[in-house]
C-alpha cells in the first residue's frame, strides 16, 4: 500500500520535472565575524523544526566538543554543559551530520543548555532541509519542543571552524534571518497548505493545535486588513492504469483526478482518502464562500470547530457532521454544496484543479511537498507550527514602520528606542524623536507630528518645515516674552529655518539679542530727538512741547520759544485740507447730478418727444 501511494506522489511530480519535483531549500545568512582569516558572510539552510528567528538575528560563539561530536547522546549525561555564564555570549554547538536524526541533535544540543545548532554535512554538495523523521520512526514526543534554531552548514565551511578552533582561535558567528523572508509593504500574504485528516500522527495533531491556537491573532490580523491569508489542501491524482482499481477508487475522487492517502493507512478499516479529498474540498469551498461574503478569517472557526466536534476517532467525520458546524457559522450549506460539486462524476473541479496548479512553485517558491507548510509572501516557512514562531515570520514580512502592534510587543520584540534614544536625534523638551521602533530593529527617520514634517538625518538634525511648523516647539526657533510683549525666531509659512525678528539678532535657534538702536544709532537722529530703547524696539520723543513726526524722524518746534508760530502753520495747513476735501466733494456731487440728468432726459425721449426735437411724422 505504501509503495503504491509512493508511486502516485511520484506521478504526480513527474509533471513538475522529476518524481523529486521543484524543492527549495530555505536560506538563511550565516556571517563569521572573528577571527579574520574567517571573517565573510555565508550560507546556511534553515531546520524544518525549532524556532528560527525570522526578522532578527542571534549572536553566538562557536564550540565543538571532543567527544559526542555527532550530539546523538545527551551532554549533561556526559557532564558537558553548554550553557553561557551569566553576561557571556551565547553558544552555538557544532555538530556532525549522520547516526541520528537531526531533531535529535537539536534536542540534545538544547537540553545541553546551547542556544542554537550548526549541523556540519558530512559530504560536498548542495545544501539540504533538515526535516524532521517520518510518522513511523518518531517515537520521541520531543519534536514539537524543540526551541533553538538550527543550521546546516557546507562541509567546507564546518571544516574551516573546526580548524580554527583546534588552534584555540575563538569562532562568533552572528545567524541573520533579516532578509529570509520578503517584505515589500505594509500587507502580509500567507498560505496555510493543511489537512482535514486527524489520524496521521504527530503532525496532524500539531497542525489542528496550531490552527486553535493562531485563530485569535489570525482572525485580528485579516480582519484589519493586515494580512490576506488563503488555505490550500495538496491532492495528487491516480495513474490512469489503476483508475478502476479498489485503490483508486477507495482514495480518489472523480475518477482518480484528486487522491489522498487512506488515514489510517489500512484499506479494510475507517475511513477512506476519497472521505479526505471531500472534506478537504469542503474545507476550500467553504473559505470560498466566506471570502465572498467578506469574511474570509470564519475559515478559522470552521476549522477548529470541525476538527473538534466532528473527529475521526468518534467516527463524526462525516458531511452531517460538518453541515451543523457551517450552520452554527451562519453559512449557507447550500452554496458550499453547489462549490463541492458531484465528486463522482468523471469531470474535473474547478476548485481542486486550481489547488494542484498552486501547488507547484512559481517564481522563488518550490513546490509544496511537506505537510503542513506555511507560505509567507510566496516564500516557504521553515520551522515548527508554534503561534509565536509563525507571528513572528508574519511580522517580518511587514515594510519596516508598517507593522501593526501586535508585531511591537515585548513578547515579539525587543524596543531599541527605549535604550539611549536609539542613538537618534531627539527633542527632549517637546519629547520629539526620530526613533521608530520595527520588528527588524529601530530606524532613524524624522517624524511627522500633528501634521508638521520634520527633515534631517535622523540622527543628529530633525527640523521642523512647512505650514503650522511653528505650532510644534516654535519650529526649533527661538522664542521670548518681557513686559508683556512676545517675539519669535519661527514664521509659520512654507519656509524652514528660523530668523531673529526685527529688532533682534542672533542665530535665530537659541538666541536672539535685543538691539539698542539707540546706541547704534539707528533711529531718533533729529537733533531735538530723544530715543529710549525697549526690548525688541525703541521709542523717540521731542524735548519741551514739540511734537514728534516718525516719518520724517524730526520734531516740529519753533526757534527761540516761537513755536505758537508752529503750531499756527499746522492748523493752517489742516484748515486748506478740510476746505479742499469740502469742495471735492462738492465737484463730485455735480458731476454725479448732471451724468443723471443726461440718462433721464435720454430715457424719456424714447417715449415722448422733447420741446426741441420736431414731429417726423409722415
Amino acid at each position: 500500500m505504501r509503495e503504491f501511494f509512493g508511486l502516485l506522489v511520484c506521478v504526480w511530480f513527474v509533471l513538475l520535472g522529476s518524481c523529486l519535483g521543484r524543492f527549495v531549500v530555505e536560506k538563511n545568512n550565516l556571517k563569521v565575524t572573528s577571527p579574520d582569516s574567517l571573517k565573510d558572510v555565508y550560507e546556511s539552510a534553515i531546520g524544518n523544526f525549532g524556532v528560527p528567528q525570522y526578522g532578527g538575528t542571534l549572536v553566538g560563539s562557536v564550540f565543538y566538543p571532543k567527544s559526542n561530536q555527532k550530539a546523538c547522546t545527551s551532554f549533561e549525561d556526559a557532564g558537558i554543559s553548554l550553557k553561557n555564564k551569566p553576561g557571556g555570549i551565547p553558544i552555538f554547538l557544532l555538530a556532525d551530520r549522520g547516526d541520528c536524526y537531526f531533531t535529535l541533535k537539536a534536542w540534545n544540543a538544547q537540553n545541553g543548555g546551547a542556544a542554537a545548532i550548526l549541523v556540519t554535512d558530512d559530504r560536498v554538495e548542495p545544501l539540504i532541509t533538515m526535516d524532521t523523521p517520518e510518522k513511523e520512526d518518531a517515537k520521541a514526543d520531543y519534536l514539537q519542543n524543540i526551541s533553538i534554531p538550527s543550521a546546516l552548514i557546507s562541509k567546507g565551511l564546518g571544516d574551516k571552524i573546526k580548524n580554527e578552533l583546534s588552534k584555540g582561535q575563538m569562532v562568533s558567528i552572528n545567524l541573520d534571518w533579516r532578509e529570509a523572508l520578503p517584505h515589500p509593504d505594509e500587507r502580509v500574504e500567507y498560505e496555510l497548505w493543511t489537512n482535514s485528516n486527524d489520524e496521521c500522527g504527530p503532525k496532524c495533531e500539531s497542525q489542528l493545535d496550531f490552527v486553535r491556537n493562531f485563530k485569535g491573532a489570525a482572525e485580528i490580523l485579516e480582519q484589519k486588513g493586515y494580512t490576506q491569508f488563503t488555505p490550500h489542501y495538496i491532492t495528487w491524482y491516480c495513474p490512469e492504469a489503476f483508475i478502476l482499481s479498489k485503490q483508486c477508487k477507495s482514495q480518489c475522487i472523480n475518477h482518480g483526478r484528486y487522491c489522498a492517502p487512506d488515514p489510517e493507512q489500512d484499506f479494510s478499516k475507517g475511513y477512506d482518502g476519497k472521505d479526505v479529498v471531500v472534506q478537504n474540498l469542503r474545507q476550500a469551498c467553504f473559505f470560498k464562500v466566506a471570502n465572498e461574503n467578506g469574511k474570509p478569517w470564519q475559515w478559522w472557526d470552521y476549522v477548529t470547530d470541525f476538527s473538534i466536534r466532528c473527529p475521526m476517532k468518534e467516527k463524526k467525520y462525516t458531511k452531517e457532521c460538518a453541515d451543523q458546524v457551517i450552520r452554527s457559522l451562519g453559512v449557507d450549506v447550500k452554496k458550499i454544496d453547489e462549490c463541492i460539486g458531484d465528486t463522482e462524476a468523471d469531470v474535473d473541479n474547478l476548485i481542486l484543479k486550481a489547488e494542484q496548479e498552486a501547488q507547484i512553485g512559481k517564481g522563488l517558491r518550490g513546490d509544496v511537498t511537506i505537510l503542513p507548510t506555511l507560505v509567507v509572501n510566496n516564500k516557504q516557512y521553515r520551522g515548527k507550527l508554534d503561534k509565536g514562531a509563525v507571528l513572528k515570520a508574519i511580522c517580518s514580512g511587514f515594510e519596516e514602520t508598517t507593522e501593526p502592534a501586535i508585531c511591537l510587543t515585548k513578547d515579539m520584540e525587543t524596543n531599541e528606542c527605549l535604550e539611549k534614544n536609539g542613538g537618534c536625534w531627539e527633542d527632549k523638551t517637546a519629547n520629539i524623536t526620530a526613533c521608530r521602533d520595527t520588528f527588524r530593529g529601530r530606524v532613524c527617520e524624522c517624524p511627522i507630528v500633528q501634521g508638521v514634517k520634520f527633515v534631517g538625518d535622523g540622527y543628529t538634525h530633525c527640523e521642523a518645515s512647512g505650514p503650522l511648523r511653528c505650532e510644534i516647539n516654535n519650529g526649533g526657533c527661538w522664542k521670548g516674552s518681557k513686559g508683556g510683549r512676545t517675539y519669535s525666531a519661527c514664521v509659520d509659512d512654507h519656509s524652514k529655518g528660523c530668523k531673529c525678528p526685527p529688532g533682534f539678532r542672533g542665530n535665530g535657534v537659541n538666541n536672539c539679542e535685543d538691539i539698542d538702536e539707540c546706541q547704534e544709532k539707528l533711529a531718533c537722529q533729529c537733533a531735538d530727538c530723544k530715543c529710549t530703547n525697549t526690548w525688541g524696539s525703541y521709542e523717540c520723543s521731542c524735548r519741551g512741547n514739540s511734537l514728534y513726526i516718525l516719518e520724517l524722524d524730526t520734531c516740529i518746534t519753533g526757534k527761540d520759544g516761537s513755536s505758537e508760530v508752529r503750531w499756527g502753520f499746522v492748523w493752517f495747513v489742516m484748515m486748506v485740507l478740510v476746505v479742499a476735501g469740502v469742495g471735492g466733494y462738492a465737484v463730485y456731487h455735480y458731476r454725479i447730478r448732471r451724468y443723471m440728468d443726461s440718462e433721464i432726459r435720454a430715457i424719456m425721449a424714447q417715449y415722448m418727444p422733447l420741446d426741441n426735437q420736431g414731429n417726423n411724422d409722415v
